[in-house]
């Protein structure tokens, strides 16, 4: 597998994606995944708003989430809200200060939509077939220090690989295995493309024949399948002993 994240301008607000994406992608090849930072995405649609010191972010916070639930001894790090968020664990439902000029950043709107619509346009644009689409953001794992990458939304492949019933070396049928392709791909590009002033939001990702690419966009069906209740979640019991309050988002 081979990661090449892509330097850009500074993107600001109302910058045309598609014209970033065509100043600075090469040309692709079949069989290459691009992943892109769901934080350009959004500045250049304009879901921001200037952080001018009359906005509550607790507030942003929860009208952002689908749930969410408050510690106080999470107080010590800032203002720090758990939440589920398009059926994601991530923080403040994913609202960003960071490289945002003053500004909160949200999660982009529609955002299955435009991962489907900036699929068909570079399938289009550089003749290929086989092509996958990534939009990601950073988030923190469990008793880990460090952020890692996450896929928000995908289009043009299979988000899992299914080994159940499957047999292991031995003859051993699986039992639960399912590789997580999407968020494979996105930790993988998010640590090549970084966390700070690298201006890489740009990645393409290449040599990669575990991925079954797939000619129509991401179902509903298959959104589904990649996502799991918290009742029955291996950290389910972690995840139901807290009181969830259910956001505002719509």
């Amino acid at each position: 597998m081979k990661v090449t994240a892509y330097k850009t301008g500074k993107v600001t607000f109302k910058d045309d994606l598609l014209k970033i994406l065509d100043d600075y992608l090469p040309q692709l090849e079949e069989r290459s995944v691009v992943i892109i930072t769901s934080k350009i995405i959004s500045i250049c649609q304009g879901d921001v708003v200037k952080n001018d010191g009359t906005i509550h972010k607790e507030k942003l916070i929860k009208e952002h989430a689908e749930w969410y639930f408050t510690d106080e001894n999470l107080k010590v790090f800032g203002t720090v809200i758990p939440t589920i968020t398009k059926d994601i664990l991530i923080a403040n439902a994913g609202i960003d200060e960071s490289n945002a000029d003053g500004y909160f950043i949200f999660w982009p709107k529609d955002i299955d939509r435009i991962t489907e619509a900036i699929w068909k346009y570079l399938r289009e644009k550089h003749t290929i077939k086989q092509l996958g689409i990534v939009v990601t953001d950073s988030h923190v794992a469990p008793l880990r220090y460090g952020t890692i990458g996450v896929g928000l939304s995908w289009c043009g492949f299979k988000a899992t690989q299914d080994y159940r019933g499957k047999p292991d070396i031995f003859g051993r049928p699986l039992e639960m295995t399912q590789k997580n392709i999407l968020d494979a791909l996105a930790v993988s590009a998010v640590m090549v493309m970084g966390e700070g002033n690298e201006q890489t939001p740009l990645a393409a990702i290449t040599d990669i024949p575990f991925v079954k690419f797939q000619d129509h966009p991401t179902t509903q069906e298959e959104r589904e399948q990649i996502k799991i209740e918290k009742e029955k979640d291996i950290y389910g019991k972690l995840l139901t002993s807290v009181t969830w309050i259910k956001g505002e988002k719509k």
